[in-house]
């Protein structure tokens, strides 16, 4: 139950301090409106207090139940007593003979005879076959490449006075001796303007040089000055134990071998360096391989063969 009261004072706080030493009560406890604010006036004319109105809570009074009177107990167990079933007596139950039934004597069953267990089926074991031996892969058909028939040279006659022999050897023959070399140099003509010479002798090694270089230092040597005292041109091969023949079958098989590669992963490859004539070689092993194509590159001494794949 709510109730209010109205306060004044000089300000809202005195207003509402008298209000709550009036109830007895703190801040939190009551609400307040505020009816009218402090006004100071003019020399102490129409100065005016502030009003609050302050609500509270009063509890509501506690109003005590007067208890009903018991209804009488005669009258409500009058009413409530049932009536009384009439009782009957129990009858004696009549005596009745038990009827006999025939007992039939049952055979007794014949007992399954036990069967004897059956012996387990034995599992045909599984035949352990040999592995098969993998089959092997197809050989890939290599391009067989024209084997040359090698042409035995023409046995050796001396060189006569004069001709072109003769001056290729005497100058190889100089050209040995300033070298502190015993070598013989045997020249023998191959075909119209081409010469061969083949040094003969012990120790040829030292000419012959790292991958033939001094060999071919003296046929530069010797195609250089001897062309210069001769009509028309020739050409001069120098050779000493048959190094050029087992390089060129060294540089051919070589060949093959990078060709092949080439082949397999389709993909060009490039080459050691070269002079001119190991080159040469080089084309003219490949020229007839089908898919294959060959090109020098490079300056020299760097030149080098290129082998490449073509469809």
């Amino acid at each position: 139950m709510e109730k209010t009261i109205i306060t004044s004072g000089k300000s809202i706080d005195l207003a509402i301090e008298s209000a709550l030493t009036q109830l007895g009560l703190d801040r939190d406890s009551v609400s307040v409106l505020v009816l009218q604010q402090a006004k100071a006036g003019f020399l102490g004319f129409g100065a005016q207090p502030a009003k609050v109105q302050v609500t509270y809570e009063v509890p509501d009074p506690v109003v005590e139940k007067v208890p009903e009177k018991p209804k009488s107990a005669l009258g409500s167990a009058s009413r409530s007593k049932p009536k009384a079933a009439p009782v009957k007596k129990p009858e004696a139950p009549k005596a009745e003979a038990p009827k006999a039934e025939p007992v039939k004597a049952e055979a007794p069953k014949a007992e399954k005879k036990a069967e004897a267990p059956k012996p387990p089926k034995a599992k045909a074991e599984k035949k352990h076959e040999a592995p098969k031996a993998p089959k092997a892969p197809k050989a890939e058909k290599k391009a067989e490449p024209k084997v040359e028939k090698k042409v035995e040279p023409a046995p050796y006659t001396p060189a006569e006075a004069g001709s072109v022999e003769e001056k290729i050897e005497t100058f190889i023959k100089g050209l040995l001796e300033h070298m502190d070399s015993k070598a013989v140099p045997q020249c023998r003509k191959v075909d119209g303007n081409t010469y061969k010479v083949d040094l003969v002798g012990d120790d040829l090694g030292y000419l012959i040089g790292r991958r033939g270089d001094t060999l071919d230092a003296i046929q530069h040597l010797a195609n250089y000055t001897v062309n210069r005292d001769v009509e028309g041109h020739i050409r001069i091969n120098v050779d000493a134990e048959s190094y050029r023949e087992k390089r060129e079958d060294s540089l051919r098989r070589y060949a093959r071998k990078k060709a092949q590669q080439v082949l397999k992963a389709r993909r060009r490859t490039t080459l050691e360096p070269m002079n001119a004539y190991e080159r040469h070689v080089i084309h003219a092993a490949l020229q007839d391989m089908d898919n294959i194509t060959t090109h020098s590159t490079g300056v020299e001494p760097n030149r080098r063969v290129v082998i490449e794949y073509v469809r």
